[in-house]
């Protein structure tokens, strides 16, 4: 199953994606969606708006330098090396943003920077998950872009403030589930910026593999339905690049991965959305 969040006529609802058309399905909690039981007439794809297959994630993990080649690159801007043990990070859940929604340059620097992943899903709680049963709580697979913000990575020790603005958690454009997706070891990871390749690796090029980083996650706590993982990218991000690549207002990221599908998000200045309460 191919499960999307969209919005029709100002409702938000989960469905089916079945080629061209959206099918509702009953449930407005992810872990009654993944039943998959049809609950009205189908709308056709073009006619909807897809948004961020979690609303609200629990958690926003993401692993830093998974790739043996990014581990390389990263080297010259963040100071680190290919891991022993897994490095994790978290995003806000106001970082939280839809497939194909723009994505805010920062108003406090210019050092906005993509990464293509694969992200999960996950769909049952676990706590000490070993790995031989690890992939028994992921409900599924999405794209996904963890955008950073560079100058802000470098100055947290965690990174939190560099991986947490809003806009910058994209992932989707569905939640496919392991048995459509089947086995995504060879799942190329392919990142465009204006229609140029910039990232290309598979998944079994992780340095820790999905079921590796759910044994290690769930060691130190509960992994909930809904909480989203993202996995790693590969080499070939803006600040690997001598002089760096940054992206500026009006590019266009795509991000593609084999079976699982694309985004697409355009950069754009950030508003003006101070606020207080």
């Amino acid at each position: 199953m191919r499960l999307v969040r969209f919005e029709y006529g100002g409702q938000v609802s989960y469905g089916r994606l079945e080629g061209q058309s959206v099918v509702p399905v009953a449930g407005a909690a992810l872990t009654d969606a993944l039943a998959g039981k049809p609950a009205g007439d189908s709308f056709a794809l073009k006619d909807v708006r897809l948004l961020a297959p979690v609303a609200r994630p629990g958690k926003i993990l993401g692993i830093g330098v998974n790739y043996a080649a990014h581990a390389a690159e990263s080297v010259s801007f963040i100071s680190t090396s290919k891991p022993e043990v897994q490095k994790w990070f978290n995003k806000q859940v106001t970082a939280t943003n839809g497939p194909y929604d723009d994505v805010h340059l920062p108003k406090v620097s210019p050092q906005l920077d993509y990464e293509g992943e694969l992200v999960v899903v996950i769909g049952k709680a676990g706590r000490h998950v070993p790995r031989a049963r690890a992939m028994e709580i992921v409900a599924g697979y999405c794209v996904g872009a963890d955008y950073s913000v560079r100058d802000w990575q470098r100055a947290s020790q965690t990174m939190l403030m560099g991986k947490g603005f809003d806009t910058h958690a994209v992932f989707g454009p569905a939640i496919v589930t392991p048995d459509e997706a089947g086995d995504i070891s060879g799942a190329e990871i392919r990142t465009y910026v204006n229609g140029e390749l910039r990232q290309s690796a598979a998944p079994s090029q992780m340095i820790h593999d999905i079921a590796a980083q759910i044994e290690h996650l769930t060691a130190a706590f509960t992994l909930e339905p809904g909480d989203v993982i993202y996995t790693g990218t590969p080499a070939g991000v803006g600040a690997g690049f001598d002089p760096p690549k940054w992206l500026k207002a009006g590019d266009i990221v795509r991000v593609e991965i084999d079976g699982i599908g694309h985004i697409e998000n355009k950069v754009v200045e950030e508003p003006e959305t101070m606020r207080i309460g």
